[in-house]
């Protein structure tokens, strides 16, 4: 199939209309309509479909990747049997969530265990099943990513590459530091992703977070104290940035605390909120989607490869598409800093 990168985006079922299949990509991205967990605010199950559909819109040139258009991605379908799942629970589930608000946490994990135990084993199968189809596409030479859904979705992924690679780093670029060791009885939630990830991946040399400023008490003084942890908080690059700290200075030192290969998991709500207003959790602060893509260029720059990445919780809202249209703009931006990784390796 021929593809016009000047011309109107054709609606093909892959991203940006590329005509790219899974058998000739170089990246695969796997979506994942999974929102179980998140309890203040539902709909980035709904986050794939959105961002496919508002990727048509865009523009096909970079200016740091010559031809992006020739890259050669393609986005696998979108399962229509996990979002069937993912609506039941969440249907089944909303009593708890009521109860959570009006019994206390133990009293509604005690009335609801059920529902609970049956969103755990879901998610296990969910995420092993990642990772199983993870491995195949990395033996066969594939960068994958994962387009969520909540944050916890990539656990999978990141799983798989912990056993590809003898070390690696992730750079996280998110609001939340994601690091309770469970939340609201769920032991793969949105909010303990990072957790999980630096519990169960020996290959993991440091987790660097960038933008964190809504955390537990728990999670700062984790983040503090774990070995592996880097975190940099939102309040102080911001104090640093009015002391007259640039946004470079501060890339290079983010970069510094990274290995030779770096994963990005990247949750829409560390962009500043009115960039992702339907998320499920925006805190006030962050970034512009242009200083984390000079972070991520950065990154490449500094001779460092991409490995992989997860974009999550994009929700797109009951009203417009403007949450897709930014998601799909920083899914093209992981894509091309993920691209020219590739050809410079």
């Amino acid at each position: 199939m021929s593809f016009d990168p000047n011309g109107v985006g054709v609606t093909n079922g892959n991203l940006f209309g590329f005509p790219a299949t899974e058998e000739d990509a170089d990246l695969v991205i796997i979506p994942i309509p999974w929102d179980a967990t998140a309890s203040y605010g539902k709909g980035t199950s709904k986050g794939p479909k959105a961002i496919l559909d508002a990727s048509t819109q865009l523009d096909f040139f970079h200016p740091r990747l010559n031809k992006a258009y020739e890259t050669q991605v393609f986005l696998t379908p979108i399962s229509e049997e996990w979002k069937a799942i993912n609506d039941e629970f969440n249907q089944r589930a909303a009593e708890y969530f009521s109860d959570l608000e009006q019994l206390g946490e133990a009293p509604a994990q005690l009335k609801h265990s059920a529902i609970i135990d049956e969103i755990n084993a879901a998610h296990s199968a969910l995420t092993n099943n990642l990772k199983s189809r993870v491995e195949k596409l990395l033996q066969s030479g594939k960068i994958c990513a994962v387009l969520g859904g909540e944050h916890s979705t990539p656990l999978g992924l990141i799983q798989a590459l912990d056993e590809q690679y003898d070390a690696f780093s992730i750079l996280q670029i998110d609001a939340h530091a994601d690091l309770r060791k469970a939340y609201e009885g769920f032991e793969q939630s949105h909010a303990s992703i990072m957790y999980n990830v630096v519990e169960s991946c020996d290959s993991l040399v440091q987790l660097v977070q960038v933008g964190i400023r809504d955390l537990s008490q728990d999670e700062y003084e984790r983040s503090l104290n774990h070995p592996k942890i880097t975190t940099y908080f939102d309040w102080n690059l911001k104090e640093a940035s009015f002391h007259g700290k640039s946004w470079k200075a501060q890339c290079e030192e983010i970069i510094e605390a990274l290995s030779s290969d770096v994963y990005i998991s990247f949750d829409i709500d560390g962009l500043i909120p009115n960039l992702c207003p339907n998320t499920g959790t925006p805190v006030p602060g962050g970034f512009t989607l242009e200083q984390v893509s000079y972070l991520l260029f950065a990154i490449v720059d500094s001779g460092r490869s991409i490995i992989g990445f997860d974009l999550n919780e994009v929700s797109p809202g009951n009203h417009g598409d403007w949450d897709a249209n930014v998601g799909a703009r920083a899914l093209w931006q992981l894509i091309c800093a993920t691209e020219l990784s590739r050809r410079k390796s």
